[in-house]
């Protein structure tokens, strides 16, 4: 399950670009979506490597983003007694570890906007202009996305 993280905009913008970042439901900064690891997304995540961080997110830390920013219809925050009436799990943390695995989607659970807005990231970026490898926040994180999603929780 890979993490993607809107970090710069669109303006001046080839435009598959953006049509990609549509179909990944990005449609502003410090947004983020959950994908699972498929060549699609795959082929997907490359052509927009310039303009998003992406890694693999981990279980405790998905269930810590799903609880702070995790949003139903109608703006709701997602809770655990939602959770538990509307899926199979138990709580959050299942759910987290279910999704983390790839045995289920976000849709397993009704009304759970596929879409996360996070809080820009304490401290700041690095850069929005040079990869992670360079220094700077775009491009693949691999697990230090994990980091990143904390400061942005």
């Amino acid at each position: 399950m890979y993490a993607i993280v809107q970090v710069r905009g669109v303006v001046k913008t080839p435009r598959e670009i953006k049509d990609t970042l549509k179909m990944l439901r990005l449609h502003h900064i410090n947004h983020c979506v959950l994908v699972p690891d498929t060549p699609a997304y795959l082929g997907m995540i490359r052509k927009v490597k310039d303009f998003v961080a992406y890694g693999e997110v981990d279980a405790e830390m998905l269930a810590e983003i799903l609880r702070t920013r995790g949003r139903l219809t109608g703006n709701v925050r997602l809770t655990d007694e939602y959770v538990k009436e509307n899926s199979q799990f138990a709580d959050i943390d299942e759910l987290a570890r279910a999704l983390c695995s790839g045995d289920v989607a976000m849709t397993a659970v009704s009304g759970l906007k596929p879409v996360m807005r996070l809080h820009p990231p304490r401290k700041g970026h690095r850069s929005i202009k040079r990869t992670y490898q360079q220094g700077g926040a775009l491009g693949y994180h691999g697990q230090e996305i994990n980091q990143l999603l904390h400061k942005m929780r």
